[in-house]
């Protein structure tokens, strides 16, 4: 049975590990699915340190659009993180230089989370909120802002639970 669980909250709120603690506790063997794109090498760092933390009976796969592509029907699996993922379409320039608009990105994010969550599965995302602080003096970081939070809403939506963690502590908001 298909079952969609949104994580949400601030940055080192805890939501990766609570991610990941629960879905251990649905299966031996879940999937963690990274949506980052690896930047530089402190982030690289930071992703061999996440995968140590992880342990082998995590299947790990890296995927930075196309969640699609992956079958895992029958699994239960985090992915990590929505707005990763997000970043990834926003900044994804054609073969012109041209980046997309807001809603050019947000409805080819919003299809490939239709496609991917079609299947027979359980899936824990996560995400940040990343608007609620001040808003950004800076305009892409505004269009961005604005983008993630629309995705956020829409993966919401969609969820059988949402968590917000504050400090550590799972507060469950829908479900």
């Amino acid at each position: 049975m298909r079952k969609i669980i949104l994580v949400t909250g601030g940055q080192r709120s805890g939501k990766s590990v609570y991610a990941e603690k629960l879905a251990l506790s649905l299966s031996p063997t879940p999937v963690y699915l990274a949506t980052a794109h690896v930047w530089d090498d402190e982030f690289a760092l930071r992703v061999r340190r996440h995968k140590e933390r992880r342990g082998p009976q995590w299947e790990n796969i890296e995927e930075e659009k196309h969640l699609s592509r992956h079958d895992i029907t029958g699994k239960v699996a985090v992915i990590d993180c929505i707005t990763l993922w997000c970043t990834n379409f926003f900044f994804n320039r054609d073969e012109y230089g041209r980046q997309p608009s807001v809603e050019e990105a947000l409805a080819e994010i919003e299809r490939e989370f239709d496609r991917f969550t079609d299947q027979d599965a359980t899936f824990i995302f996560v995400t940040n909120e990343i608007g609620s602080g001040e808003v950004s003096n800076n305009a892409v970081q505004r269009r961005f802002t604005d983008m993630q939070g629309w995705m956020n809403q829409y993966v919401a939506a969609r969820a059988d639970e949402v968590v917000l963690m504050v400090s550590g502590i799972p507060v469950k908001i829908k479900g």
